[in-house]
């Protein structure tokens, strides 16, 4: 028996790991744990409050097996490097990536545990491409299989896009747009309430990440200045904060705003038109010179997202991608092709052969 952990460090990682968590399910052969992180979020803007005990009732409800243990497995599956990788021991690492946006922090954490071996699995190609030019290939076992995280989005049936827009009352004959900005940095600052100029011609849905609710990371400012807009326009549709999920809204949505957010890509590989918000920032770096996104904003996926850089920019940019030209549609495909391998459903099942190869040998 091949003892596995998930190690859960935030909620939200969750939907990176289920996928290969049901492959392994369904065999024997693995008896399949979670440890849940504090996940913490700030009240009254000084005190920290863990949510583990409420993520760890609605797990034990789902019937997952839970364990504050770290150590005593044989291998370990994360949605970013550990946090005190010392703490699990001799065990193998797989890595599973919680985003497939731009930031270098999926592989710069793996990178600066170089006493710690992790097998990282990679979406597509361009993604071993960054890290060959880096030099650092040779750093981790780079598998790239496609990302299980996807896998949902390719499953037949696992998403019910009429019933949805009927439990949220959304006009069935209208395009819905989708504004998920990230935390930080975020076009939040710039558009504010100017979304809500979509409506009526659009159905609008707001999904904010994670730590805009939270208040650690991000200031409880930009979920209070949303639920104040979602009173005063009940067109608008802001997903709850408990909803983590954005993939059935993804999924539903014709087009999407974001800005640096993984949510980007995630789209692309819907083969979807997305619009980009550049922000009017320098190029950001981290403490040691590394820039924090892979790409300049201004390129990515240049000549098939549109681009916005100002507020006013928002009906065109909307427009174009709600109606892409065939030079659109082209370059869209050569991004996914370029970006992703085996958008098929089946990349956790392929993950899996990698770990079974793992114990094999």
């Amino acid at each position: 028996m091949i003892k596995v952990l998930f190690d859960l460090k935030k909620e939200y990682y969750f939907n990176s790991l289920y996928p290969l968590y049901r492959e392994l399910a369904r065999d024997p052969n693995y008896d399949l744990w979670i440890n849940i992180g504090k996940d913490q979020k700030r009240f009254l803007g000084i005190f920290l409050i863990s949510e583990k005990n409420r993520i760890a009732s609605r797990l034990e409800s789902e019937g997952y097996k839970l364990t504050d243990e770290t150590a005593g497995f044989d291998l370990v599956v994360c949605g970013d490097a550990l946090k005190n990788p010392e703490k699990y021991g001799d065990v193998k690492r797989v890595h599973l990536d919680h985003g497939v946006g731009i930031k270098t922090l999926r592989i710069r954490n793996i990178v600066k545990q170089e006493q710690f071996h992790y097998h990282v699995f990679l979406e597509g190609q361009y993604w071993f491409d960054y890290i060959k030019s880096l030099n650092w290939q040779d750093k981790a076992d780079f598998h790239i299989t496609g990302i299980p995280k996807l896998d949902p989005f390719f499953w037949d049936g696992h998403y019910d896009k009429p019933a949805l827009v009927k439990k949220m009352g959304l006009h069935p004959q209208k395009k819905t747009v989708l504004f998920a900005p990230s935390y930080r940095p975020s076009c939040i600052t710039y558009i504010k309430e100017k979304v809500v100029e979509l409506i009526p011609q659009y159905n609008l849905i707001i999904k904010l990440h994670p730590y805009s609710w939270g208040g650690k990371y991000a200031s409880h400012s930009q979920h209070r200045f949303y639920e104040k807009l979602a009173a005063n326009h009940e067109e608008l549709f802001l997903i709850p904060k408990d909803d983590y999920d954005i993939y059935p809204y993804l999924n539903l949505a014709d087009t999407i705003i974001s800005d640096t957010s993984s949510v980007i890509n995630e789209f692309l590989a819907l083969g979807k038109h997305g619009i980009i918000y550049v922000l009017p920032h320098e190029k950001l770096t981290h403490s040691d010179g590394m820039p924090i996104l892979s790409i300049d904003p201004k390129e990515w996926l240049v000549g098939a997202f549109p681009h916005m850089k100002s507020p006013d920019d928002l009906f065109e940019a909307v427009e174009n991608a709600l109606n892409p030209t065939p030079e659109m549609q082209k370059k869209l495909q050569e991004y996914k092709s370029y970006f992703f391998t085996g958008l098929d459903g089946k990349a956790g099942q392929r993950v899996k052969l990698e770990i079974d190869k793992m114990f094999a040998d």
